[in-house]
């Protein structure tokens, strides 16, 4: 196996299972409502947000993956729509999992010389540094999700959490 493919395979455990964690998205965001997703807890993001936030850099890395440029910057990345519905939950957590997919199928074809060459420009670093950073940071932000996620339900029967 390769190192574009033993990365690719990590990204897509992170997101469906079966990584040395054993804590995975698809499996803590399963039975989020979306009530919840869009539950404000003190001054943390919510559910939402995260899971947008952890998309966002994934979608800005495949426009470089698929051959255009770097389109993406941190001051829009909590700027999710709107999560009225529980259709409107669904539909972002169906977007995160195509696009983790399509992810890991455009990294599963890298070159494993093009991990050492530079993403879009010289500050970011190479393509290995920013695959990694992605999994990493997404991983960073599960840990929030599941927290969240906790002190939610476990305020069900108390005061609203702000």
């Amino acid at each position: 196996m390769s190192v574009s493919q033993q990365i690719a395979k990590h990204f897509r455990e992170l997101h469906f299972g079966g990584n040395w964690t054993y804590s995975y998205l698809k499996e803590h965001l399963a039975d989020v409502t979306f009530e919840e997703s869009v539950t404000k807890v003190y001054d943390l993001n919510t559910i939402a947000a995260l899971v947008f936030h952890i998309n966002y850099f994934v979608v800005s890395v495949i426009g470089v993956l698929q051959g255009g440029p770097l389109e993406g910057h941190d001051k829009y990345s909590f700027d999710h729509p709107p999560i009225r519905s529980e259709q409107d939950w669904k539909n972002m957590l169906d977007k995160l999992y195509q696009d983790a997919e399509t992810f890991a199928v455009l990294v599963e074809q890298l070159p494993d010389d093009t991990l050492w060459t530079i993403l879009s420009e010289e500050k970011y670093g190479s393509f290995y540094r920013n695959l990694h950073g992605i999994i990493e940071h997404s991983h960073y932000h599960l840990g929030q999700i599941v927290v969240i996620k906790k002190i939610i339900r476990q305020n069900l029967s108390s005061a609203p959490v702000q």
